[in-house]
């Protein structure tokens, strides 16, 4: 995301809110702001329909949200897809949804849709990433000062002492168009970013290390990309974040021995992560907004809890366990 806007909603009150905020499945979930209305996409969901996937969230206040249904008509030939983690920007008056649609957690690839609304529908444009990328997710746009945008996406790495899935960030020379001169953002340096050991994977067997889900946010006039690593099924799941002057770096990477933005709470919140960054009805508090387990571990729910600035870097102020009431409004 660019440095964040200011939205246009008017507010009188605290509001309150105790996660999850949405009680049906919604992994990978990104909100954004446009107009009067705060609006959420995500992965899976309890709606199923044969010709559209993605349910779309409207909120007036990133607490309270009413489904849309879904909100991208399937292109041609991907029928039978699976859809993964969809995001929502604007540039110049049309609304886009990124998004990344391959065969099981195979053959992924970043193809983007547009809408005259952010209510949708969305119709696809085509592919972003280069076909010869056999596996390409999450994507992310970021306006940054220079006017130009830029796409962040995770993809494959074989080589190196920790093989994986890992960050990469490539201009676009347009809303349907990349300049396809990719630079890595971030790769794994640490035990817990593992997805899991001896993996099977292009017919080799790898320890494999996972970064994936990134997000940007601007703070005084540095970048900061926070992803999740680590396996998503279980509690390894977490967020940290990397740092850079410009969107194609050099990035800063000094990640520790566990994540340091999000983390499980053994016993009571597992696997929190993939968050998207909005800012927040009191057009003051940054809020992430992500995916956690519900306690029989059948569904990923989204949640919110604000980020705090700290000498060290960001962090989300959660997962929260309570109600809370941090939105002050008038």
């Amino acid at each position: 995301m660019a440095d964040v806007l200011t939205p246009n909603i008017e507010t009188k009150s605290e509001i309150s809110y105790t996660n999850p905020v949405f009680e049906s499945y919604f992994a990978d979930p990104f909100a954004c702001h446009f107009g009067p209305f705060f609006y959420a996409v995500g992965t899976g969901g309890a709606i199923t329909d044969d010709n559209r996937v993605f349910q779309l969230l409207r909120s007036e206040n990133l607490v309270n949200w009413t489904s849309l249904g879904l909100a991208l008509i399937k292109p041609e030939g991907f029928e039978d897809g699976c859809y993964w983690a969809p995001e929502i920007t604007e540039i110049d008056g049309t609304y886009y949804m990124v998004y990344s649609v391959g065969q099981g957690d195979k053959n992924h690839q970043i193809r983007v849709a547009a809408a005259p609304s952010p209510e949708g529908p969305y119709r696809d444009q085509g592919q972003l990433t280069d076909p010869q990328i056999p596996f390409a997710i999450d994507p992310h746009i970021y306006l940054h000062t220079d006017g130009h945008s830029y796409l962040y996406y995770a993809t494959d790495f074989l080589d190196g002492d920790r093989p994986g899935t890992s960050l990469v960030v490539d201009r676009m020379i347009s809303a349907t168009q990349l300049a396809g001169q990719p630079v890595v953002v971030a790769r794994a340096t640490s035990d817990w970013q593992r997805y899991q050991s001896s993996r099977p994977i292009y017919g080799k067997t790898l320890d494999w290390h996972t970064l994936e889900g990134p997000s940007v946010v601007r703070h005084e006039g540095k970048i900061y990309v926070f992803y999740s690593g680590g396996n998503w099924q279980n509690e390894t799941y977490g967020v940290d974040f990397v740092s850079a002057d410009h969107p194609l770096g050099p990035y800063t990477n000094t990640t520790l021995d566990r994540p340091r933005v999000l983390r499980t709470i053994p016993g009571k919140i597992e696997g929190p992560g993939h968050n998207s960054i909005v800012l927040g009805p009191d057009n003051q508090t940054l809020v992430a907004v992500y995916h956690a387990w519900n306690p029989d571990r059948s569904a990923r729910l989204m949640r919110i809890d604000p980020i705090q600035w700290t000498p060290d870097g960001p962090i989300i102020d959660g997962p929260s366990l309570s109600q809370r009431s941090i939105f002050r409004h008038g």
